[in-house]
């Protein structure tokens, strides 16, 4: 039985009942402070800016979004107010376009406004938290089913962070991690520094720290020579969208584990929630990839730590083929090598 109170303490996104509490993953791990949203714009710029991030907590923030932004409009029912809200979810929509959460997200509360009366108001409240309790519930069941695929004592590797920094809490890879902590079945966790952002260094290994769960930092050039070394078994990432034939968008740098990891024989997992499917794409060459500001490759803190007149080329994500991902867990179950066939299967024509 996990103890879930030791092993998921941290909370990134809040309502309050009048505003969205975010806590600010900017300046995590040295300051931890909160931003209240109060309205749609603060909540989009919040998602932009990365003061929240993962997909799950970017599509939670965007429901509650659309709630603040309600309070805005007079409409006489959900079907008028879904009209009247299209321009506030759209910019919901432009502020992260990969993460396929903030669409499902959008999408399933502007079709719970379609089916309501003048009960509109209440019923968008009640389906936003219920989208942040189910992504709560679904990691838990995620985080059991993904440990039990990892051998007793498996040193793992993960990337970016997938904590509960950027879900409802417990996380998705970070969700098997503290399970198969729990369970004795990991015993050494490494991270990766995730460049440029760093959530490795600033968030994934603060996380586990205040869960009492020793993890090792390390370089992300670093990782093929840790797999060289013996000292994992598994690699177990995130996911920002996942295609109808499996592949994989996630932070950039994960293409390059699942190469490693298949040619050193280890195993890579992909932990993710059925939201996080879109069955509408279907490969992973069709995922607009978001381009960020190059100046964040060409400074820290700040500090300009290239010449003058050098370029950048800043992607955030890339896509993992399915033909490298071993085990794909959602709430749903696990499905071993994840193809077309099979991701019909598990998830029908589309996700929802």
């Amino acid at each position: 039985m996990i103890d879930y109170d030791r092993y998921d303490r941290v909370r990134a996104v809040s309502w309050r009942g009048d505003a969205l509490e975010l806590l600010d993953q900017r300046v995590l791990p040295f300051e931890q402070r909160y931003l209240s949203c109060r309205d749609v714009d603060a909540v989009a710029e919040a998602i932009r800016d990365l003061v929240v991030r993962g997909a799950p907590a970017i599509g939670i923030a965007a429901a509650w979004g659309v709630v603040l932004a309600a309070r805005q409009i007079q409409s006489a029912s959900g079907a008028e107010a879904a009209a009247a809200l299209q321009p506030a979810m759209e910019a919901l929509h432009r502020a992260r376009p990969t993460a396929v959460n903030l669409a499902w997200a959008l999408a399933r509360m502007r079709s719970l406004l379609e089916r309501s009366g003048t009960d509109w108001r209440m019923r968008l409240e009640e389906e936003a938290a219920a989208i942040q309790d189910e992504d709560l519930v679904a990691n838990r069941a995620m985080g059991s089913l993904g440990a039990s695929l990892i051998e007793p004592g498996s040193g793992v590797l993960t990337h970016c962070n997938t904590g509960s920094l950027a879900t409802a809490g417990f996380g998705t890879a970070l969700g098997v991690i503290r399970a198969g902590v729990a369970e004795g079945r990991v015993g050494e966790v490494f991270a990766g520094e995730t460049r440029p952002w760093l959530q490795g260094a600033r968030l994934t290994v603060w996380e586990l720290l205040q869960d009492g769960i020793p993890a090792k930092l390390i370089a992300d050039s670093a990782a093929a020579h840790l797999m060289d070394q013996g000292k994992v078994r598994w690699v177990v990432v995130g996911a920002d969208r996942i295609t109808a034939n499996g592949d994989v968008a996630n932070k950039i740098g994960t293409y390059a584990l699942a190469i490693a990891a298949r040619h050193h024989g280890l195993k890579f997992m992909v932990v993710a929630p059925s939201s996080t499917v879109d069955m509408n794409t279907p490969t992973g060459a069709d995922i607009e990839i978001e381009q960020r500001d190059p100046a964040e490759l060409l400074a820290y803190g700040g500090q300009r730590t290239v010449a003058d007149g050098v370029q950048a080329w800043n992607p955030v994500f890339d896509v993992t083929p399915a033909a490298l991902v071993d085990a794909l867990v959602t709430e749903r179950g696990v499905l071993h090598k994840p193809d077309t066939e099979g991701m019909r299967a598990m998830f029908g024509c589309t996700a929802a």
